[in-house]
């Protein structure tokens, strides 16, 4: 298909890609032709959205008026720059038109978010009947570290989050930030409104499951939509709650800050006083940053994962670390040696035409739970590479990529969300796990 000339195009990005020009822009979004298109699975939008295959990555493109647009644009911008879990911001495309002179709406182009999972896509799969309990879980994570920056989302859903499997939980990333709003610090009214409307959306989104028989039975709905707001009121005075206690206990402030470490937050500021007569200590967390196991398994390796599955490698590397008896060498050195010795010779023990199918952390996970299972079952140590080769033929091979186009035409992909990904369950769902 040759392109319509684009006169009165304006691309606005950091760093615009001129091949975008090359992309039907005079014809509506609804009528995208397949030949550019990827076929990925669409949950619910208010929006037309469409996922194209560009310059060897994946875009999503979503119709929108232009003020939205460049609003929305802005405030990814903002939260990418402060790493808040969200897609990428790529540009707004203005002044459509076409051939006939109509004038067409803009649109938002953001990255796809490779190994993603809409949770309509979760839910299509046998998966078990706490996978609800886990997304929520997830999403409150994601409400807490939005309100710490000062971000109200205006429009909490499952349909305007994408989760990625990070150990044997989710990791949660925003979609949509069109109704968004950042602030220097959000009053308790701001935080409560996205709280509430979060559990008043969560609830309607799972009755709709239930209605289409994609939830368990088993699974109730308003008390899911109430787990939400009990575990993000829980995080939230963690992570911010102040906490009184006598000044001959200075340990506890050390084991608060470890406290709040292993919720996977570090602290970067505290505040601490003292009464009159100096008999009673105060501390309240004012700077806290989520990602500490992450942030560790990257200074002492390299690699870039997930937070719940740097917190599984960590534990590996631990192990290793004791197997060898190197606990008086230097932690960076004994990490260095386990990712030579341990981790990439699980990972390059995977055949390469099946590493696409999730990534290489969540891969290492996975072998280890495997090996668990196999282990109880054969009621012996088995060896990190025969579990390797045991997970890749009883589990990798009869899984489809996660990180890859559905076998699906185009035109059977759902109208639809927000940013997607693909669905499948993984070995804790398949029985190769045991229960987190």
């Amino acid at each position: 298909m040759v392109p319509m000339p684009q006169h009165n195009l304006q691309i606005t990005a950091v760093a615009p890609d001129p091949a975008l020009l090359d992309l039907p822009w005079d014809v509506p979004l609804i009528d995208w032709p397949d030949e550019v298109l990827a076929a990925l699975p669409q949950g619910i939008s208010r929006h037309i959205v469409r996922f194209v295959n560009h310059g060897g990555r994946v875009i999503a493109i979503k119709e929108i008026g232009e003020t939205v647009a460049y609003r929305e644009y802005e405030l990814l911008r903002q939260l990418h720059r402060i790493e808040v879990p969200s897609v990428v911001p790529v540009g707004v495309i203005t002044g459509r038109r076409a051939p006939d002179g109509e004038r067409l709406e803009a649109v938002l182009v953001t990255e796809h978010l490779s190994f993603s999972l809409p949770y309509r896509a979760l839910f299509s799969q046998d998966l078990r009947p706490d996978t609800a309990t886990r997304l929520i879980d997830a999403l409150a994570v994601l409400l807490v570290r939005l309100h710490l920056v000062g971000f109200y989302w205006g429009d909490v859903s499952l349909s305007n989050t994408l989760f990625r499997r990070d150990a044997e939980t989710f990791a949660a990333y925003l979609v949509d930030a069109e109704t968004g709003d950042m602030h220097r610090r959000l009053t308790d009214g701001q935080r409560n409104y996205d709280v509430d409307l979060a559990r008043t959306n969560i609830i309607g989104e799972l009755m709709d499951l239930a209605a289409g028989e994609l939830l368990d039975e088993e699974v109730d709905e308003v008390a899911i939509g109430d787990a939400l707001v009990e575990r993000y009121n829980e995080l939230w005075n963690a992570l911010t709650g102040s906490e009184a206690f006598g000044a001959d206990e200075r340990w506890r402030v050390a084991a608060r800050i470890e406290r709040l470490n292993d919720l996977g937050f570090d602290v970067g500021e505290l505040e601490i006083t003292t009464d009159i007569d100096g008999t009673t200590v105060r501390i309240q967390p004012k700077v806290v940053d989520a990602g500490h196991h992450s942030r560790r398994l990257l200074r002492l390796t390299g690699l870039d994962v997930q937070e719940n599955q740097a917190r599984r490698l960590l534990n590996d590397l631990d192990s290793y670390r004791a197997a060898t008896d190197r606990q008086n060498d230097s932690e960076q050195i004994v990490a260095h040696a386990w990712v030579r010795q341990v981790f990439r010779p699980t990972i390059d023990a995977v055949p390469r035409e099946m590493r696409r199918k999730l990534e290489p952390a969540q891969l290492f996970h996975e072998i280890l739970d495997h090996r668990w299972f196999i282990s109880q079952q054969a009621q012996r140590d088995i060896p990190l590479p025969e579990a390797a080769r045991s997970y890749v033929e009883n589990v990798l091979r009869h899984r489809p990529d996660e990180d890859a186009v559905l076998g699906l035409t185009p035109g059977e992909a759902e109208p639809g969300p927000a940013e997607l990904g693909t669905a499948e369950p993984g070995p804790a769902e398949l029985g190769t796990a045991p229960e987190p």
